[in-house]
């Protein structure tokens, strides 16, 4: 059904500002939680949107190496990032309501059975 993978970007930075910092596989582990669709999100489009939002400004990023293990990079919203969250909240907002208005002219769940 289509590629959404561009809603992975508000959810991420979503996921950032309510942890405050994550590293990439604890936020790929809790996606679902915060997913805006049922499809399936690839960890490679989850880093690739990572490393795009840090390109950008809205994301930050530094290695963690005093947990045991390997060293994981922790990423943290930014201020610009905190922004450019309130700006895809207006834009899927807009996108709802055109949404709405698109089920209600095809003809959404029951609308068949209220002509009858």
């Amino acid at each position: 059904m289509g590629n959404l993978y561009r809603f992975i970007e508000p959810v991420l930075l979503l996921m950032l500002r309510d942890k405050g910092h994550s590293y990439g596989y604890e936020l790929s582990e809790h996606l679902g939680e915060y997913a805006l669709t049922d499809a399936q999100i690839e960890r490679a489009a989850l880093y690739r949107t990572l490393r795009t939002l840090e390109e950008n400004g809205h994301v930050t990023s530094t290695w963690n190496m005093d947990a045991a293990g390997p060293a994981r990079r922790v990423y943290s919203l930014t201020e610009s990032g905190g922004e450019h969250l309130q700006e895809w909240s207006e834009i899927m907002g807009r996108l709802a309501t055109s949404m709405q208005a698109f089920t209600e002219r095809v003809g959404g769940p029951g609308k068949k059975e209220a002509e009858a």
